[in-house]
């Protein structure tokens, strides 16, 4: 969810319980966009962070420790002077709008007592922090927004402190049947109840109006009707007393592969689509596992891009060689056509002559034996223009050979391109980035990554499970663990697993020397399911024992044949003591 007017209202009450009267003992700016305030009261220690970027601007506590520039940029350097050792008197919400103000008591020059505010505004890449004197005069802003900037707000040092406009709707903090009554009547009738909510009342998240939604009425998409304003109007009651008592439940959404996709201050139900929920102790714990999980992703993503770009070029690129073959292969199933009027001719050379554009004949390769109009070239004789035919039917019979090896050669490039594209879009971690860059490099495609130097060979630590009798079983993350994990650690005797027909890791289920029980096989093989690009709920995976897995000699990583499998149907998930 976008951080709305109802998490600012829960944020700050979250600092007022134990931070009011705190000191700031440091001021932080790890990232242009992001102040960090070091709190300090009694036996409690936090960081109070300022995220004013246009990608996930919010206000938090955290315990989250961030690497800073070795210089400090102007505006922390400008903090530290004004508001370092400072301590908070009061945080408040102007207008319930997503903006909380920080009244500061501090020290002058001279050394006597100052009021100071400090306003952080949380409004999508509008977002700012500014700086405030006791007569809220702007001191300074982290985003300065002069006249060729805004016409009608701007912020800059000596001038005085203007709330933003914001539109005239109905405050979640105030319990008033009469007013819905009379907006839901006004509102027109067949528009969701989603746009009911986040039209009639100030600072709502359009998540937070499905939510409302789904517990009204067991529906995302439901319209609005004075008709159905009693039950509507019973749950979004309850919505206000909980933002009234500040009975919070922090809550992370999940989708199916266990990644953060959203975030409330309320439980969400409306979660589909195989998705999960899960809950936090405080929100300040929810931020920081939420966006510390997707701060990683992004990152990882700005480290990969260059290899991301690459891939999906050669992709292309071999999709387009592929479909140009293809059509050749089929132009070259005119061979046989070709063949056949090169005998008609031969047949008939008694008929024709020189000059001649074209002749009928009887074809008698067809079961009906129909007539057919052979065209001619009127400059050759009727043995040559056979003979033309001929040539024509031999080209095309070596084009098809020539062509079907081609094909089969690019179709297997394009099957290990998606395969690293698939391992891509799974890495967690620098090191597994590293390991696929390296694998392109040994495929040859080194030259094509700029200043890529080889890295020293490290130990590839590979994903492990437990299955639910306790067996082992283990994971490639990329095609050289694949390689690694089926031709060097695995055991004869193991049992190997693989998707059928799509990219995929490697999959062990380590033996000892004991027969594996059947639910090993079972979650041994949806284990292999969920880490390939199958979809649905019935994927073909094979399995034999290791000793049945060849690597070509010269093939690319992570491919192998296999003899004396089984298939097994099954669902892509991980063994329950995983998930």
């Amino acid at each position: 969810m976008a951080f709305d007017a109802c998490m600012m209202r829960a944020v700050i009450h979250e600092i007022t319980e134990n931070f009011i009267g705190a000191r700031i003992e440091k001021v932080l700016q790890p990232t242009s966009d992001e102040v960090d305030l070091l709190l300090h009261s009694g036996k409690l220690n936090k960081r109070l962070v300022f995220n004013v970027g246009p990608n996930s601007p919010r206000m938090q506590l955290s315990d989250i420790a961030k690497e800073n520039p070795l210089s400090a940029p102007m505006f922390c350097m400008y903090l530290r002077k004004y508001v370092g050792g400072s301590k908070i008197e009061a945080v408040e919400q102007l207008g319930f709008d997503r903006i909380a103000v920080f009244t500061l008591s501090a020290y002058d020059e001279l050394g006597y007592k100052t009021s100071r505010k400090l306003v952080c505004e949380i409004m999508g890449k509008y977002a700012n922090l500014i700086l405030l004197d006791g007569e809220d005069i702007i001191m300074n802003a982290l985003k300065l927004v002069d006249f060729s900037a805004s016409s009608i707000r701007q912020v800059l040092p000596g001038m005085k402190y203007q709330i933003p406009e914001n539109k005239e709707r109905l405050s979640p903090i105030e319990i008033d049947k009469e007013k819905f009554v009379n907006a839901i009547s006004n509102f027109p009738s067949g528009k969701s109840v989603e746009r009911f909510i986040t039209s009639t009342y100030s600072g709502v998240a359009t998540s937070v109006a499905r939510e409302i939604c789904y517990r009204a009425f067991g529906e995302l998409d439901y319209p609005v009707s004075p008709s159905n304003a009693q039950r509507l109007y019973t749950v979004i009651e309850q919505w206000q007393n909980l933002l009234i008592g500040h009975n919070y439940t922090p809550t992370v959404a999940l989708d199916k592969d266990g990644a953060p996709i959203d975030y409330s201050y309320m439980e969400i139900t409306y979660f589909e689509d195989g998705g999960k929920v899960k809950k936090y102790a405080s929100l300040s714990e929810l931020f920081d596992v939420y966006f510390a999980e997707k701060d990683r992703i992004e990152k990882l993503r700005h480290r990969a891009r260059d290899i991301l770009l690459l891939v999906s070029t050669l992709i292309s690129r071999t999709e387009k060689k592929l479909a140009i073959q293809r059509q050749d292969l089929l132009d070259s199933e005119q061979g046989e056509r070709y063949k056949r009027q090169g005998d008609l001719i031969t047949s008939n050379l008694y008929n024709l002559k020189r000059g001649m554009t074209s002749f009928k004949a009887v074809d008698y390769y067809s079961e009906d034996l129909e007539e057919i109009e052979i065209e001619l070239d009127e400059r050759l004789s009727p043995s040559q223009n056979a003979q033309r035919f001929y040539k024509l039917y031999n080209k095309s019979k070596k084009a098809k050979e020539v062509l079907g090896e081609q094909i089969a050669h690019w179709e297997a490039e394009l099957s290990y391109l998606e395969g690293v594209n698939d391992f891509l879009s799974r890495a967690e971690t620098e090191a597994e980035l590293v390991e696929i860059r390296d694998e392109l490099h040994r495929c040859g495609y080194g030259s094509r990554m700029k200043n890529y130097k080889p890295q020293k060979q490290t130990k590839m630590k590979l994903m492990e499970y437990r299955t639910s009798t306790g067996k082992r079983v283990l994971v490639g993350k990329n095609n050289l663990q694949n390689d690694y994990l089926t031709l060097k650690l695995a055991s004869k005797e193991d049992i190997w697993f693989h998707v059928k027909d799509f990219p995929g890791s490697h999959v062990v289920l380590q033996t000892n020397g004991e027969d594996p029980e059947d639910i090993d096989y079972t979650e041994s093989a949806s284990i292999a399911a969920y880490y390939s690009r199958a979809k649905g709920d019935n994927i073909a995976v094979d399995y034999t024992r290791i000793k049945n897995v060849r690597k070509p000699q010269g093939s690319k990583p992570g491919f192998v044949t296999y003899k004396t499998n089984y298939t097994a149907y099954v669902s892509a998930r991980l063994p329950k003591n995983e998930e």
